[in-house]
């Protein structure tokens, strides 16, 4: 059953540029806005203007567990905390929780 019959059924090459321009999108906005992802990148060597094709996906660093605990809970957020309007914290077994934040921006619909 398709929920979106004209989004998901678009021409291959339209649904990968799509997914390109948002790849792009994520990765300008994360070296621009959070320090975490910066330093990995510019440690890389790499920029968000590198992001050329799809398949450069594999040249972006990884989060790994590791990086969720230590930068908890605002260390790894896209957005000024004043414009987080609710944080979600999942405690693990081992103490250690991980947060998800929902943010209003300007169009003032929760993300």
């Amino acid at each position: 059953m398709l929920f979106n019959i004209q989004q998901e059924t678009l021409p291959r090459e339209t649904i990968e540029a799509l997914q390109l321009r948002r790849l792009r999108s994520v990765c300008e906005r994360v070296y621009a806005n959070v320090p975490f992802y910066r330093k990995r990148f510019d440690e890389m060597g790499l920029n968000p203007t590198h992001i050329k094709t799809l398949a450069d996906v594999t040249l972006l660093p990884f989060t790994e567990k590791q990086d969720l605990r230590n930068h908890y809970p605002y260390g790894l957020l896209a957005v000024p905390k004043d414009n987080i309007v609710r944080l979600h914290d999942l405690q693990r077994h081992n103490g250690q929780g991980r947060g998800d934040g929902l943010y209003r921006p300007r169009s003032g619909k929760l993300v």
